[in-house]
């Protein structure tokens, strides 16, 4: 039974919900919950209310954002859980990244010449990965949460069942993949009004995706990767050219592996480790910058070290980094003191090092469209999590009458070190496609721990979300007080050593740091709109007062 706390709290969130969709975020003295919906952060609310912790939270806030995002999360895609307990200290990051099919093959990505099949990783069957976000959903309910299945997502059964209307967002991104939508009956049938992107206020039913959720929460993971919807995910992958076996289905398993964690000028910071690349990238830029005096990121000075630092993390990314499991990657060099030490040497404090004179010059692969959540209780407890299905509604392929939509997952392997993935990232044979195996992703979700209190933080955005998490964390850890509205709506800018360019968005970067920036030999492209969608939530040590924010940029239409 809910009580009359809770009551008034869904009645707010009811007032955002009809009023905008641009704030997801919310607060209640000891708790907040961040994600890039008010009905998923309300979800999240009613498992509280409910005598359910974090982590049930955060279980119910990642299944009704696979019903209101279908463009950016759902249960055909995966991601990254970081978690803490309180009662314990545990922490531990449970890998749910999509896996490659055990039939995958070079000639079904690249031609008798070796060129690659335009499509092949992005578009159809041989573009979608194993799905992992089920089998997280379950896993971190079962051995963390305090509440049954059936519980934690019976907000996201509700909402995929009887609809919702849809926002200015959800419309701009089905616009924009219109097409793709079209080409698939099934897609176009669920996702498309009358065939055409809907306009803002269109109820969206998925009342296949609703069974589907019915059969997560009772059969656990068995009602997906067995069964019925495990034939229909193979059938549907197959038929549009894939090479899926249930074999496939029946053997993922969630990880869960001891997350990254390091210091930087006092405090302790916990993140995403491989198949992430974006935790390590964090731990060498932070690593590199202590080295040099810096006062955060705004000034031209400061910014130019920040991009420096981006542009090595990143170089290293493209020539080492890939799914530990399969390849020796030396992470303890890489995030040494005596080498970060070495790459802070390489700099030069005022001109711009050109990419390709950086030694070993190797041809990097990330996560694309994304959501993420930020969950912390009153008693501690903490989950970041990022969740993607890589580009808008991913595959495009909905599986049967499962209502479940695939992923595009496979393009954030490598094809060749010289050819680029859809975010313009190129990887390394440690990266390249094999059976099984993991795409190196992006996703960062983080912890930061101070004097101050702890920040839990995570964006979508590609390979822009490492640069967004590098900002955000030096915003906080540089600013005696917090304001957490400024730390997520801050403006953003992004290096990721190929192309040799820094990306500023079209609004909010000073005119004095792009003239900095360009003095210092800094090639200057600006973005044809702002990105990411951070959502971030904080709690004092002094007060025990916990808040919440969402990025401004989330009631914003276009890509990101």
């Amino acid at each position: 039974m809910m009580t009359g706390r809770w009551h008034a709290l869904r009645g707010l969130l009811f007032c955002v919900v009809l009023l905008s969709f641009s704030c997801a975020a919310a607060q209640e003295k000891d708790v907040a919950i961040a994600s890039a919906h008010p009905l998923a952060t309300a979800a999240g609310y009613e498992m509280l209310e409910r005598g359910g912790n974090a982590f049930d939270a955060a279980v119910a806030v990642a299944a009704v954002l696979a019903v209101v995002e279908p463009y950016a999360s759902g249960l055909g895609g995966g991601g990254f859980w970081l978690l803490h307990r309180a009662a314990d200290g545990h922490q531990v990051m449970v890998d749910g990244r999509e896996t490659a099919p055990a039939g995958v093959k070079p000639e079904l990505y690249l031609d008798p010449a070796g060129k690659p099949i335009p499509g092949a990783t992005t578009r159809g069957g041989t573009a979608a990965a194993i799905p992992g976000a089920p089998a997280a959903l379950v896993h971190v309910a079962g051995r963390y949460g305090k509440l049954p299945l059936a519980d934690t997502l019976a907000p996201a059964i509700r909402h995929a069942r009887h609809g919702f209307e849809v926002d200015r967002r959800y419309a701009s991104m089905a616009a924009l993949r219109e097409r793709l939508l079209q080409a698939q009956p099934e897609a176009a049938r669920i996702f498309l009004d009358g065939n055409r992107a809907p306009q803002p206020g269109w109820r969206l039913k998925q009342p296949g995706l609703a069974v589907t959720l019915e059969r997560l929460a009772r059969e656990g993971s068995r009602g997906f990767y067995g069964g019925v919807v495990a034939g229909a995910l193979v059938e549907a992958a197959n038929r549009a050219g894939g090479v899926w076996k249930l074999s496939d289905l029946t053997s993922y398993r969630a990880i869960e592996r001891p997350p990254l964690r390091f210091h930087y000028r006092g405090a302790t910071i916990t993140t995403a480790v491989l198949p992430s690349a974006g935790g390590i990238a964090l731990a060498q830029c932070l690593q590199l910058l202590e080295r040099h005096e810096i006062t955060g990121a705004r000034s031209p000075r400061d910014a130019h070290l920040v991009i420096e630092a981006l542009r090595r993390a990143f170089h290293d990314r493209a020539r080492y980094l890939g799914d530990g499991d399969f390849t020796p990657v030396p992470v303890d060099r890489l995030i040494s003191s005596a080498y970060a030490a070495q790459l802070a040497a390489s700099i030069n404090p005022v001109l711009a090092t050109r990419s390709d004179a950086l030694p070993g010059n190797a041809p990097a692969a990330g996560s694309g469209n994304t959501t993420h959540l930020s969950v912390i209780d009153g008693a501690g407890n903490r989950v970041a999590a990022t969740l993607t299905i890589n580009l808008l509604f991913g595959s495009g392929i909905v599986a049967g009458d499962t209502g479940v939509l695939l992923n595009n997952e496979m393009d954030d392997f490598t094809l060749r070190e010289d050819v680029s993935n859809s975010f313009l990232l190129r990887g390394g044979e440690a990266n390249s496609i094999a059976p099984g195996k993991r795409p190196l992703s992006s996703m960062t979700p983080t912890f930061v721990e101070d004097a101050k209190g702890v920040l839990v933080l995570g964006a979508p955005g590609g390979s822009r979300i490492v640069s967004q998490v590098l900002l955000a964390v030096l915003d906080y850890l540089h600013s005696p007080t917090v304001d957490l509205a400024a730390i997520v709506g801050a403006p953003r800018y992004h290096h990721q050593w190929r192309p040799d360019r820094v990306e500023i968005e079209p609004e909010g970067v000073p005119g004095d740091l792009r003239a900095g920036l360009e003095a210092s030999g800094h090639a200057i492209q600006v973005a044809k709109r702002r990105w990411g969608n951070m959502q971030a939530v904080f709690k004092s040590k002094q007060s025990g007062v916990a808040e919440a924010a969402s990025d401004p940029r989330g009631a914003e239409v276009g890509w990101y």
